[in-house]
């Protein structure tokens, strides 16, 4: 029996029950029933057409008993057969359900058990005794209500990439990693639908058959969609709000109330919540995104100095689309690289596609010549490192010793001092850069002002951060990379605030060696950094971490102070009550989350 049948009986069944109380059908007396010719009987009538003679003869017994005269035995019999009809039908609607919802049910995967895995930065690992890995959306829908029936744990996890990995859970945890499709490209509205799994790189190529790009690229572009924007990634500029803002729609696979769609027409506050959701709320399946015309960018880099960078910061925050500095510790050198769009039909400027000053053999030279009077490397394997494979080599040898990672740190400035010039090229292909090795990583955002009024407080900021690092003898390896980005609508965004806000990023860092004695010493060393800024700089400029690089201090005093740290600056009480609202288990949560919010009471 089909399912439009089986629908159509059972409302039947429905309807007659409204119409006839405990029996099933009630209509006129029927003529008598015929006698065939030979003696025999006409056809049978259908038990619906008895029930209803039988329901009208049993009213009228109630109706007219002085007319219509029946035994007690005639009345029993009379209302058994109509529960045996509505019986029977009940039973055959069932049954009809029962085999559409077997024939469709979804089957979960099993799940692979006691799966290693290690972020991209080599800070954090874990053994999940579950990893579920759907094939379809319906198989996630149908995973995720298994998992808050059983109350079973089931964190999303996206690339691995995150510093902090807050997408590790031990309990359980679901790779959307095969649901990575494209779903559809509009192009007169500039969107693209996709898959949470869709990786930033395959989108971009995507969009690249129709004229389109994202609004803005971070770093590297090996993060799943989901990821990307659930945690509130960001590119740099000082008109273009971080990534979250570029959802206009979602797909929410939630455990309590199944998939939601969502956007700024469909349950907008919930919206603002989920954009930077951090997995918390729902696995998210599906994301709309809004697109821009696809640019060709000219990137400008050269060297420059703290005094040039204040004289000059406001001015070039105004003009350039792109800004990002990279500043280098214990030397005065800042390294400016610029991007704009290169106006459709212009030619590209002379310098732009001039030929380089310098090799790159003769970029990597100051590099490599340090390397060669240093470590027993041979000459053709140095000859083969980049300069941040150089960089992490050099560093490796001494990391700690603040001397020499000076040393490291001028001439890494002097092959950035020999790598000025331009480029030319897509928005996803320069807007990215080389992030190194394995490392730790604090990165905070600040308020400074707006674009049209800066207040200098992200070059303060900067200022002091130097100097502590000079007063306290900080090995800190370069570079302190320092972005900007607008305000974004998600209340959960580090940087939410007005289309016009100005924010900046800054993020320190220290590279993790091979040696699992110099990994724990850097480890060490790295919290003392960061415990540093939390304690002379967050307060003061008022900066909160990314949600991919905040970390859980041991001290109880330092998590005190970091959990009214976030609830100063988050709608903490509305958090909640959203993940109460739509996972009162707690299924999607970690240990990482837990901590910064609390749980959600059920």
């Amino acid at each position: 029996m089909n399912r439009r049948l089986s629908e159509k009986l059972l409302q039947a069944v429905l309807q007659s029950l409204q119409k006839g109380g405990r029996g099933f059908a009630t209509g006129k007396p029927g003529p008598p029933r015929a006698v065939a010719a030979g003696g025999g009987s006409a056809k049978q009538p259908s038990a619906a057409a008895q029930a209803a003679r039988a329901r009208e003869k049993l009213r009228n017994v109630m109706e007219a008993p002085e007319m219509y005269k029946a035994s007690g035995e005639e009345l029993v019999q009379i209302e058994r057969r109509n529960y045996i009809t509505l019986g029977t039908l009940l039973a055959a609607v069932g049954a009809a359900y029962y085999t559409f919802w077997q024939s469709n049910k979804v089957k979960v995967a099993a799940p692979v058990e006691g799966e290693q895995l290690v972020n991209w930065s080599g800070t954090h690992e874990v053994t999940a005794r579950r990893l579920y890995q759907p094939e379809s959306t319906r198989e996630l829908e149908a995973l995720v209500a298994q998992a808050h029936e059983q109350g079973q744990k089931l964190r999303c996890v996206g690339s691995g990439l995150s510093p902090n990995g807050i997408g590790f859970c031990e309990e359980g945890m679901v790779s959307l990693a095969l649901l990575d499709r494209i779903v559809a490209v509009d192009a007169d509205k500039q969107q693209i639908t996709v898959q949470a799994g869709a990786r930033v790189q395959q989108v971009a190529t995507a969009l690249r058959a129709h004229g389109l790009t994202l609004q803005n690229y971070a770093s590297i572009k090996e993060q799943t969609i989901g990821g990307f924007t659930q945690v509130g990634a960001h590119g740099t500029g000082g008109k273009i709000p971080p990534v979250d803002e570029q959802v206009v729609a979602m797909r929410l696979v939630t455990p309590a109330e199944g998939t939601l769609e969502l956007s700024k027409d469909k349950d907008p506050q919930l919206f603002q919540l989920a954009k930077v959701g951090l997995g918390c709320l729902g696995v998210v399946s599906e994301v709309t995104l809004q697109c821009v015309p696809a640019e060709r960018l000219v990137e400008h880099t050269f060297p420059s100095t703290l005094a040039q960078v204040k004289k000059n910061h406001a001015k070039w925050l105004a003009t350039h689309k792109h800004l990002r500095y990279m500043w280098i510790p214990h030397t005065d050198t800042v390294i400016v690289v610029t991007n704009d769009p290169l106006p459709e039909g212009q030619p590209p400027p002379a310098a732009a596609t001039a030929p380089p000053r310098y090799s790159e053999q003769e970029r990597l030279k100051p590099l490599h010549d340090l390397l060669s009077q240093s470590s027993p490397l041979p000459a053709p394997e140095i000859a083969g490192l980049t300069g941040t494979q150089a960089r992490d080599q050099l560093l490796a040898l001494d990391p700690l010793n603040k001397d020499w990672v000076a040393r490291v740190n001028q001439a890494e400035a002097d092959y950035w001092r020999r790598g000025e010039g331009y480029r030319l090229g897509w928005s996803d292909e320069l807007l990215g850069f080389d992030c190194g090795g394995q490392q730790w990583v604090l990165e905070v955002a600040l308020p400074a002002g707006t674009l049209a009024q800066p207040d200098g407080k992200d070059i303060a900021y900067m200022e002091d951060l130097l100097k502590l690092v000079k007063q306290q003898g900080v090995a800190a390896p370069a570079p302190i990379e320092q972005r900007w980005t607008s305000g974004s609508s998600a209340a959960l965004s580090p940087v939410h605030g007005p289309p016009d806000s100005l924010h900046s990023w800054v993020g320190i860092i220290m590279y993790l060696p091979d040696s699992p004695e110099q990994r724990q010493a850097v480890t060490a060393s790295f919290r003392q950094y960061g415990q540093l800024v939390e304690q002379k700089l967050m307060a003061k400029y008022g900066a909160v971490e990314h949600w991919a690089k905040i970390e859980l201090p041991p001290e109880p005093a330092a998590l005190a102070e970091l959990q009214r740290r976030v609830r100063r600056h988050y709608p903490v009480e509305e958090f909640l009550a959203a993940r109460k609202r739509l996972d009162p288990e707690n299924i999607l949560g970690n240990q990482l989350v837990d901590a910064l919010f609390g749980a959600p009471q059920a």
